[in-house]
């Protein structure tokens, strides 16, 4: 395998690519599902070029997301790949219906179905993908905590948790990473959550750094996106947020040319400059952008360079309210004593 290098994920021993591929957007959320055989290829040629840390979800498809990675790894050596997938969201029948599950029995089931989905023996990190505010964090911890005995999980992640979820699932046992949107276009987890993570020794995996392709497509995206593609509905490019938000793409685009990148690179760059702890997963479905996003990694960005870029700020939400309410949740249950499951 080619030279990406590998960094460590939180202080339990996981190493991974310093970027890897988030396999949602070959099956869902993005348009319809890709051609099962041309994402195999990327999956391949994203192995083949060093990228060992792939991740997906349950709730991608949902279900088809882990099949499609499960395939994609039959005749790779396990353990030259890191696999992450979550679990805690069930879709409803309409966009913006969803549930957040955090049950000790719902956890079991879940890691059980996707072990079989993904046909593996095990997981390398399971995350928690969103909290469920009724059910106090210790009491899934203890469940994932019985799954990484048994050796059916290695590590264990949280996705968009608030800082005092992650103080109390951190107790229980190590929290090894946590997922959460970041990227030029998405600062607020530098607030709290962020220095949370490096205070505890937990390795955070930024999804969207290309801004959900904004800054790979720039204000075209807008022009050719499907019908349930979920960025119809993202805030940043909607009316005058999207008026602001290309302005401010085309400054980043001159500051690209003067450093010899595309934009895309650029913005990713930023992410990688952010520490050793940070390995994003941007997501791709041609095998021409995951070649353009390893480029990132020889992209160098002086301290002027970083301070002009951290100095844009971009308009508008970067999600629906529907999406955000479950974000950054911290669990407002009171610790196990007064919880009885029902």
């Amino acid at each position: 395998m080619s030279g990406v290098r590998r960094i460590k994920l939180g202080s339990q021993g996981l190493e991974v690519s310093a970027i890897g591929l988030g396999c949602m957007g070959m099956s869902h959320g993005y348009g319809p599902a890709k051609p099962e055989e041309d994402m195999i290829k990327v999956i391949h040629h994203a192995i083949n070029s060093g990228v060992t840390h792939l991740d997906t979800s349950d709730v991608y498809g949902p279900h088809t997301n882990e099949i499609l990675v499960g395939k994609a790894l039959k005749g790779v050596k396990r353990e030259d790949v890191q696999l992450a997938t979550k679990f805690g969201i069930k879709f409803g029948e309409t966009i913006g219906q969803s549930e957040v599950h955090g049950e000790p029995e719902y956890v079991r089931a879940c890691c059980e179905a996707s072990l079989k989905r993904l046909d593996v023996d095990y997981i390398d990190l399971y995350y928690v993908h969103r909290i469920d505010t009724t059910v106090p964090i210790e009491i899934t911890m203890g469940e994932l905590k019985k799954l990484v005995e048994e050796g059916k999980i290695k590590y264990i992640g949280l996705s968009e948790a608030g800082p005092a979820t992650i103080r109390r699932a951190h107790a229980v046992h190590p929290i090894t990473a946590v997922q959460l949107e970041w990227s030029l276009w998405t600062r607020d987890a530098e607030e709290e959550v962020i220095p949370t993570c490096r205070e505890l020794g937990i390795g955070i995996v930024p999804f969207a750094p290309l801004g959900c392709g904004f800054f790979a497509t720039g204000p075209k995206l807008v022009d050719n996106l499907a019908d349930n593609d979920f960025r119809k509905i993202l805030p940043r490019i909607q009316g005058e947020n999207f008026d602001h938000n290309k302005v401010l793409f085309e400054r980043i685009g001159e500051m690209a040319q003067r450093k010899g990148c595309t934009l895309s690179q650029l913005a990713l760059s930023w992410v990688l400059h952010q520490g050793d702890d940070v390995g994003p997963i941007p997501g791709t479905t041609k095998i021409e952008n995951l070649n353009q996003n390893l480029g990132a990694l020889a992209v160098k960005l002086t301290a002027e360079d970083l301070a002009e870029l951290q100095s844009i700020s971009f308009k508008g939400a970067r999600m629906p309210d529907f999406v955000l309410v479950h974000s950054y949740t911290n669990s407002d249950t009171p610790p196990l004593s007064s919880w009885k499951s029902e």
